[in-house]
């Protein structure tokens, strides 16, 4: 256990035999699995304060580290619940979610409205909880000497849908760079930052060139961009940070002077447009099983901790209360 792991798990002790109280009074549906994986769950919660059971959770790549984060901490308190994380995209996850498969979905983006429709139709119910906050990086090789700062307007000239076939070097972009190979590297379609950076800075969501190497999988976008001298990418802060020994983070200037992702410019709004909220939606029909409640508390009642463990951008003081109420809320739901 690392010494951020050790205090976290002080911290959380206390939180957590709280929350278990406050959890294990859900009732799910008679005869259900949620109903048999509760029963089960809250026999080994008498019995030594021990959960178990199985938690499912897709979606958001750029998501996933915090999640992953949260379960191997709250592990250390439950070893008995086993929490598998996967990492289809946000729209992958959610494709899953409202179809019943799993029981919390990792989202980069708020839900769409053809989501919440498939949710529905399924009779799922949820909640949508802010659990950090995120720097969209943009990255260059580190052999890239002349680009610092890009402005969002160059980034639209490498991106928008116009530019396929055409902007094939780095001197398309601006007269100013050398004639260098322009080679992109971004996340596919199924991703929420995607989805983000599109609408961010093309102007509309999904609209892209399609000329460029699409993964869900962000190691593969570092292995790109890091091997190619005019290679460039984006993903989310956290695997810039993982990865800042082989890239370099490019400044963004979208009309008020060049600006890096960090933690203090997200926060302080500063950095413009790529910060955004991250996401978990979980259902209400999951929060009521003991241990998804505990989980849910355990994960809220220790965000930031997690967050910084996990090298995320907290979340402020107003933020992580109403994290706590919407949590409140949600096992409430009938």
């Amino acid at each position: 256990m690392t010494s951020g792991q050790r205090r976290l798990s002080a911290v959380a002790t206390a939180a957590l035999v709280v929350s278990l109280a406050a959890a294990c009074g859900g009732n799910a549906k008679p005869g259900s699995s949620d109903s048999t994986s509760s029963a089960a769950a809250s026999s080994d919660s008498q019995a030594g304060g021990q959960l178990s059971g199985e938690i499912k959770v897709d979606g958001s790549s750029t998501v996933a580290p915090l999640t992953q984060a949260a379960t191997e901490l709250f592990g250390e308190e439950q070893p008995q619940v086993k929490i598998p994380v996967g990492t289809s995209g946000t729209g992958g996850g959610f494709e899953r979610f409202c179809a019943g498969e799993t029981d919390i979905s990792n989202a980069s983006r708020p839900i769409k409205d053809e989501e919440k429709a498939a949710c529905e139709a399924k009779g799922i119910k949820f909640t949508e909880l802010t659990v950090a906050t995120d720097a969209l990086t943009v990255v260059v090789s580190k052999e890239n000497d002349w680009a610092t700062c890009l402005t969002t307007d160059q980034l639209k000239k490498m991106w928008e849908p116009a530019a396929e076939g055409k902007v094939k070097t780095w001197k398309d972009v601006d007269p100013k760079f050398p004639a260098e190979e322009l080679k992109l590297y971004g996340p596919g379609t199924d991703s929420g930052t995607f989805d983000y950076f599109t609408d961010e800075i093309n102007g509309e969501e999904g609209a892209s060139r399609k000329d460029y190497s699409p993964s869900e999988n962000d190691n593969d976008i570092v292995t790109g961009v890091s091997g190619t001298k005019g290679g460039l990418g984006y993903f989310g802060f956290t695997y810039f940070e993982e990865n800042a020994d082989k890239l370099k983070a490019v400044e963004v200037d979208s009309g008020s002077g060049c600006v890096a992702p960090s933690v203090e410019t997200a926060q302080g709004g500063t950095y413009t447009p790529l910060a955004r909220p991250l996401f978990i939606y979980p259902s209400a029909t999951a929060a009521k099983r003991p241990e998804v409640a505990a989980f849910l508390d355990y994960y809220a009642g220790n965000i930031n901790a997690i967050a910084k463990d996990a090298k995320f951008i907290p979340l402020n003081a107003e933020q992580e209360a109403k994290l706590k109420a919407d949590i409140t809320a949600l096992k409430s739901q009938s």
